[in-house]
């Protein structure tokens, strides 16, 4: 069973090496079966805490006219502001959460707010965690989408331990990775 394991970890790790590195994603027949899929309506994530913490939550994703909606539950936190990205790779197999990889970018623009026109496709915000450790996420975004090369499905989302400034480049100045999930097709 741990070959299997390693096997599709390998496999995992290669795919997202070959698309961070820039190569050609080359025609739509060449492209695995899911980014072909057009009728995904929803995507879910759960996120577990990385090696020292204790950040759990629940993302979901859903088409809607304008975009995706991005709802999401998250306890575990410090109080304050945390950042909140999609990272290139669905691996979180890494204890402190690096082999998700950086911001998912395939348009290769600059880090920023997800409300403003010019930011990462994996860029969320902040999210803000109450004194209790809780926070709640709940907005449009234009940017994000189930097909193509654009497409979410088998990234990661990343919690990171404090506030994403919204423009420190590449990442927001986030620090350390606290909880880490691989988004997947919803019912």
């Amino acid at each position: 069973m741990k070959k299997i394991k390693d096997i599709f970890v390998f496999l995992l790790l290669a795919g997202c090496f070959s698309i961070a590195g820039g190569q050609s994603m080359g025609s739509m027949k060449d492209m695995p079966m899911e980014h072909k899929t057009t009728g995904i309506q929803k995507a879910v994530c759960v996120v577990y805490p990385t090696q020292g913490n204790n950040v759990t939550g629940t993302l979901v994703f859903t088409k809607v006219e304008g975009g995706i909606r991005v709802v999401g539950d998250f306890q575990g936190l410090t109080k304050g502001k945390h950042g909140i990205h999609i990272h290139e790779c669905g691996d979180c197999s890494a204890p402190d959460g690096t082999s998700a990889g950086g911001h998912f970018n395939p348009t290769a623009k600059s880090h920023g707010d997800p409300m403003e026109s010019m930011h990462h496709e994996g860029d969320m915000g902040n999210i803000v965690a109450d004194s209790e450790g809780k926070a709640h996420i709940d907005y449009i975004d234009s940017s994000l989408s189930f097909e193509g090369f654009t497409s979410i499905i088998g990234r990661s989302v990343i919690i990171h331990k404090g506030e994403d400034d919204l423009k420190t480049q590449p990442t927001g100045n986030s620090g350390a990775r606290v909880a880490c999930g691989v988004i997947g097709i919803g019912k």
